[in-house]
């Protein structure tokens, strides 16, 4: 299951702090296991039910969420250099475990829909998400990107890896969301 993920997602081998690398991928692991998620799972469930039928899978999202990220905080580098500082490591993992809570809020029935589980229903991903990071010892830090990367979020004063997380999850998002818009309107008019 391990070597399988992390072919599917390489960009755990960019976490340069081995521990912290650990840590992450047993987070996943631990969710797909209580979630009874496989890997290949991952590549066709979608990354949110509020797009239907979502044309992203919850692999697709993650990996554009953090490659999306580490390109926002690689141009801030360049441009402001140590004025707004990222720590590359929490920006990785806080991106490969924004949405690690939902597999724990989502199932599958048995027509092969996904849907939100009973605990899913009452804790969002988030929560469940957040949770599952402190069990396996991610630093806060990580722990406040994944709580903080939804509307949940909007209450705290982000960390500048939050925000990048939380703004790169919204582009995605609304990007897919418009895209179907755009195609639906298409298909109205002819």
């Amino acid at each position: 299951m391990r070597t399988r993920l992390l072919e599917l997602m390489p960009e755990f081998d960019l976490i340069q702090d081995a521990d912290l690398k650990e840590k992450t991928i047993q987070t996943c692991l631990t969710a797909m296991e209580e979630g009874g998620w496989t890997p290949d799972d991952l590549t066709q469930i979608p990354f949110t039910l509020l797009i239907n039928p979502c044309p992203a899978s919850y692999v697709d999202h993650v990996r554009a969420v953090t490659l999306t990220a580490i390109r926002a905080a690689e141009v801030f580098a360049e441009i402001y250099g140590d004025r707004v500082p990222v720590n590359m490591d929490y920006l990785i993992s806080g991106g490969l475990l924004h949405d690690v809570g939902k597999l724990l809020e989502y199932e599958n029935r048995a027509d092969g829909m996904t849907i939100k589980t009973h605990a899913g229903k009452l804790l969002r991903h988030p929560f469940s998400g957040m949770e599952l990071a402190a069990r396996h010892g991610i630093p806060v830090e990580i722990q406040h990107i994944i709580a903080a990367h939804a509307g949940e979020g909007d209450k705290v004063q982000r960390t500048t890896e939050a925000t990048l997380i939380n703004h790169a999850d919204f582009m995605s998002f609304h990007a897919i969301q418009r895209m179907l818009e755009k195609k639906e309107s298409v298909s109205k008019l002819g």
